[in-house]
């Protein structure tokens, strides 16, 4: 079993000793109840990580000591991009911890027409940190030291005008008369995957994505709802061309 891992904001401490920030303090003192010279893991988020002991626990302050460079974690071979339209609260939280876990680079959130959830303002900063929170919380459990880039809800059509010419691969799942994935050419740069609301995209916005250069495909003869579609495809992307292989 390996050890607990908590993520520590960069830079990662360089001395012997180390408080964990009170956040992860508590989860491993109240939450883990964990105990002095209990091993632990710390991780920076950027591809770092230091394993380390529990020296002291005084009420809630957690330090640690024996702090040695653990072997780096390498990230995913493949620069996916997860372009998902905004879905119910408990989905979306879903689909960003099952993407982190699946190894995505990126996370971008976007309010389609049939999207059920509008998130403009302070609920869409409320949105984002919680986001964060939750793929913090996949990377611990997965072993995974790098945080996915998670960005600021934006509109779907707005979000497409903007790729022309844009660099890398793009697909967008769409039912019906779409080509298979493994029939495509490797992503040389990066593999931009467009996922639908639960109510799929209307006309205008596919019809733009595929102006846009994205390519139609489709995974298997069933319909996916959202959040089974973005991680089928994200698991596709990984088997044919990332680090499944």
């Amino acid at each position: 079993m390996s050890n607990p891992r908590f993520y520590c904001p960069p830079p990662l401490p360089l001395s012997t000793n180390f408080e964990l920030p009170a956040d992860a303090a508590h989860h491993a003192s109240r939450v883990l109840r964990l105990r002095v010279n209990d091993e632990v893991q710390i991780f920076d988020g950027i591809g770092n990580a230091l394993d380390a002991t529990i020296n002291q626990i005084t009420g809630k302050r957690v330090i640690l000591g024996n702090l040695q460079t653990c072997m780096a974690q390498p990230a995913s071979g493949l620069n996916i991009i997860l372009a998902q339209s905004l879905c119910s609260n408990e989905k979306m939280d879903w689909i960003v911890q099952k993407a982190t876990e699946l190894g995505v680079s990126q996370i971008l959130p976007l309010q389609a027409q049939r999207s059920v959830a509008k998130l403009t303002g302070m609920r869409a900063d409320k949105s984002l940190k919680h986001w964060r929170s939750v793929a913090i919380s996949a990377c611990e459990q997965c072993g995974r030291n790098d945080l996915p880039l998670i960005h600021s809800p934006q509109d779907l059509e707005s979000w497409l005008l903007s790729l022309r010419n844009a660099p890398g691969s793009s697909f967008i799942l769409l039912p019906g008369g779409a080509t298979q994935l493994r029939v495509q050419s490797k992503p040389q740069i990066s593999a931009t995957l467009l996922i639908g609301p639960e109510g799929g995209f209307s006309s205008d916005e596919s019809n733009i994505a595929l102006q846009m250069g994205f390519v139609p495909i489709l995974l298997g003869p069933r319909v996916l709802r959202t959040e089974t579609a973005a991680i089928a495809g994200i698991s596709a992307l990984q088997t044919l061309w990332g680090d499944f292989n």
